[in-house]
């Protein structure tokens, strides 16, 4: 679209979505509404996990993808329990 398509105010499309790479969540802090299907996908090669805050993500391999639906209110954080070091949080309003 050029310059006199129309514009959204809304979120972009990706705001779903968190990325697994480079040992890190991104983005680390994730706000959703209510009701909101949250996708992870692992980019790096070596295996992950969304644990934690009724998280509970089987081994992802690289490509691999999780989703979760957010039915209630509150902060969630979660780590890859192979990679402890790694934390993220989604906050649900």
């Amino acid at each position: 679209m050029g310059p006199m398509g129309p514009t959204t105010p809304s979120a972009p499309a990706a705001a779903n979505q968190v990325n697994i790479a480079g040992f890190a969540f991104s983005p680390s802090t994730l706000t959703v509404s209510k009701g909101t299907t949250v996708t992870w996908t692992n980019k790096d090669q070596a295996p992950h996990t969304v644990t934690g805050g009724g998280l509970n993500s089987p081994t992802l391999g690289n490509g691999a993808t999780y989703s979760f639906t957010f039915k209630s209110t509150g902060t969630f954080n979660y780590i890859c329990t192979i990679h402890p070091n790694m934390h993220g949080t989604v906050v649900v309003k």
